[in-house]
């Protein structure tokens, strides 16, 4: 096993402060929300909306369409036939979830892409797939909005990719040499902050800005407390279940959120016991 690369302190001081410099000049390159994203995410708050009219705006992106298509067939939701058109996935499916794969799968395209760091960019993406199906799971236990929690979990660390995006390019500029682990350092500590501009940008709900501020640190939220302990859950049994040799069962056990959420060790056995189901998801996200 090759050791982990030793972080420079002074390379990483000189690049987190130029990039402090341009989060505190609004000089960031934001991602756009993608439009459909945007009108699906619309319409699955609107009580009249129908079947028909989710299926037509999805049609606008042929491309997202085929994605959707894909995705209703796959191991995941274990379609009892073929799933053949859109209105039919609505049928097999549901309104609601429909809708959460067709915002989910338009947003890789707009938010998780970085040139030259694809690698990186999968991990991130793969990690807020298994969040917001397990943000989700939780919320279901909880008996709380299982739509806002999936948001709240898929999103939480949409700042990660900007920082990332933001960090590598800072390094080129200042002719700094990079890897993994100091990039990883400088999205753990600044996604948070970049992630709350993304969603005022983007007009996402409260309860989901306040999450991706405070999940981290949920103790400091203002409102929505509950929303961000969940996302902390979530985000806690994403990294064990991607990479469960960094974050071991025992520490996942051990965290205050589930005993801030009121769940008891066998609710944790039970989501634990789910992690086949959780993977499933994020593999036909993945499509």
């Amino acid at each position: 096993m090759a050791p982990e690369t030793q972080i420079v302190p002074a390379t990483l001081d000189k690049l987190e402060q130029a990039l402090i410099k341009k989060i505190e000049a609004g000089d960031l390159e934001l991602p756009l929300l993608p439009h459909v994203a945007g009108q699906v995410m619309a319409l699955a708050s609107d009580a009249s909306a129908d079947a028909a009219k989710l299926s037509s705006l999805i049609h606008q992106d042929q491309a997202l369409a085929a994605h959707v298509l894909r995705i209703a067939n796959s191991p995941a939701y274990m379609p009892r036939s073929p799933v053949v058109s859109l209105q039919h996935a609505v049928a097999m499916l549901g309104m609601n979830l429909l809708s959460e794969i067709a915002f989910t799968a338009s947003l890789k395209t707009g938010a998780f892409h970085v040139p030259g760091h694809e690698e990186q960019v999968k991990h991130l993406w793969q990690h807020s797939l298994a969040s917001g199906a397990y943000g989700k799971e939780v919320a279901r236990m909880r008996r709380v909005n299982v739509e806002t929690a999936y948001l709240c979990s898929l999103l939480h660390g949409i700042g990660k990719p900007v920082v990332l995006r933001t960090a590598a390019n800072l390094a080129k500029d200042l002719q700094i040499p990079t890897d993994p682990a100091l990039l990883d350092t400088l999205m753990t500590g600044y996604h948070a902050q970049v992630g709350a501009l993304i969603a005022a940008k983007w007009g996402l709900p409260k309860q989901v800005s306040e999450a991706i501020s405070y999940y981290q640190e949920y103790d400091h939220a203002t409102a929505f407390r509950q929303e961000c302990i969940l996302t902390c859950a979530a985000d806690r049994l994403a990294t064990h279940l991607l990479q469960p040799e960094h974050y071991s069962e025992e520490e996942l056990r051990e965290h205050s959120a589930f005993t801030d959420l009121n769940l008891y060790p066998n609710d944790i056995d039970q989501l634990l016991a789910g992690q086949e189901k959780i993977m499933s998801i994020v593999n036909a996200m993945n499509l």
